[in-house]
């Protein structure tokens, strides 16, 4: 990262556009895979679709951090549960790349109760010269066949194929929040509400519970596991944070159920700040270890935090995100949006975090110099390779001409799903049913 936050020109492309959206057209979770070269994007319809990067050209270098479809298919149908009369949404709630090892690519998708392993692979050939059936597979009588033939591959437009390889189903009965892949990409977790199991990619009816905090009496509930990820380097330990804004470190060699912690993260409450609206607004939403290993990075819904995995009790640094929403959480608190589920994302070196806010804006804090800027993903400013301006909110008093006044801001568009490409400066922002392409301004 060469400039801090505040002064890099960051220019945007608009991909995936649905002028007349359908709650189905709603995206519900963006990521790109290990290389950056690919970026997937689920709905709530169930969809799944997979942008591919632009290969860079003498005639057009610039073309190289657009992204184009490469491939769409339908991952998740509705389902009914008829034992508790429940309809199971195909919505999309977590995609996971697997890292690649041969030419085709692999991905977990996962809607509230089923995960599923997907194949996507190329097709340029097609066998010719079958000799028990003709060119349209009609079978040919056998009488009429005189002499053996050899098939022979013939080319053909390029075909992507999505196949389900694996269908993880049947062992959760509340609804999944998280799936994580594990760094000896042998097995993968997924959490739900009460519950964390883990799976290996070869069996799909057995599956491991580590983590259990269902009580014996469920009127004793009070708190839910809300996210959980698996550490990027050490396989038998993963974090899953808590609506009671907790973090509990697990290590698997320990016992085969984790129930008991290994570090517990959590940070006192300020008597000052105590309000009816504490308990939800200190809810985690969303965690991620740093690519490093040596961090946490947690988000509720005012603010960002990391957290050194050496210290326990107290975060290491904070960010604001939208602290200006702090008197006006009992009007967030009527229309619901103050249990809008943010989540946030390191860039590839550890240094600068983004996550999303309301009106379409976006944040970006620097670690180093400790700046921070507010963006905006909108279609009125992001025409291709437009540069984005920085924006503020202002609280009260006197509104200057580049500023928007807190009351105006419209909660209905909210930013909640974000990626960082792991190695460069570009970021994927999803805007309710509109996928933007931001990179740093290439000359």
């Amino acid at each position: 990262m060469e400039e801090d936050v505040e002064t890099r020109k960051i220019s945007s492309s608009f991909l995936r556009d649905h002028s007349y959206a359908t709650e189905a057209d709603i995206i519900s979770t963006v990521e790109f895979n290990h290389t950056g070269e690919l970026l997937a994007t689920g709905d709530k319809g169930g969809r799944v679709v997979i942008f591919q990067r632009e290969q860079e050209s003498k005639h057009q270098p610039h073309r190289r951090g657009e992204y184009n479809v490469y491939s769409t298919f339908q991952s998740h149908e509705p389902e009914f549960d008829y034992l508790k009369s429940l309809e199971i949404e195909e919505k999309i709630n977590k995609i996971r790349w697997l890292p690649q090892q041969n030419a085709a690519y692999f991905l977990l998708s996962t809607n509230d109760k089923t995960v599923k392993l997907w194949k996507v692979s190329e097709r340029d050939k097609r066998p010719e010269g079958y000799n028990l059936k003709d060119e349209d597979g009609r079978l040919r009588d056998p009488s009429m066949i005189t002499m053996l033939r050899v098939p022979v591959l013939r080319p053909m437009d390029l075909m992507v194929e999505a196949t389900p390889r694996r269908v993880f189903a049947n062992a959760h009965t509340y609804h999944i929040n998280s799936i994580s892949v594990n760094s000896d990409y042998e097995t993968y977790m997924s959490a739900d509400d009460l519950r964390i199991n883990l799976w290996n990619f070869e069996i799909t009816n057995q599956s491991f519970n580590i983590v259990d905090i269902k009580p014996a009496n469920m009127e004793e509930l009070t708190e839910v596991i809300t996210a959980a990820e698996f550490h990027p380097h050490h396989c038998n330990t993963f974090v899953y944070s808590s609506s009671k804004g907790t973090i509990r470190l697990c290590d698997m060699r320990t016992s085969a159920l984790c129930d008991r912690h290994a570090k517990f993260f959590e940070e006192p409450e300020d008597p000052s700040n105590r309000s009816f609206f504490s308990e939800i607004i200190s809810s985690i939403s969303d965690v991620k270890f740093s690519h490093s290993g040596r961090y946490i990075m947690t988000r509720d819904y005012l603010t960002v935090k990391v957290w050194d995995l050496n210290m326990e009790n107290r975060p290491i640094e904070t960010y604001q995100v939208h602290d200006y929403l702090r008197s006006k959480l009992c009007s967030l608190y009527e229309n619901d949006c103050i249990f809008d589920k943010f989540e946030c994302v390191w860039n590839g070196s550890d240094s600068v975090i983004m996550t999303g806010s309301y009106n379409n804006f976006f944040r970006m804090f620097d670690r180093n110099t400790k700046r921070d800027v507010t963006l905006e993903a909108s279609r009125e400013n992001s025409k291709p390779r437009a540069i984005l301006k920085p924006r503020k909110v202002c609280v009260g008093g006197k509104r200057r001409k580049d500023e928007i006044s807190v009351d105006s801001l419209d909660f209905s568009k909210k930013i909640l799903h974000t990626a960082w490409h792991p190695s460069e400066n570009i970021i994927a922002v999803a805007a309710t049913n509109n996928l933007y392409i931001f990179q740093d301004k290439v000359n």
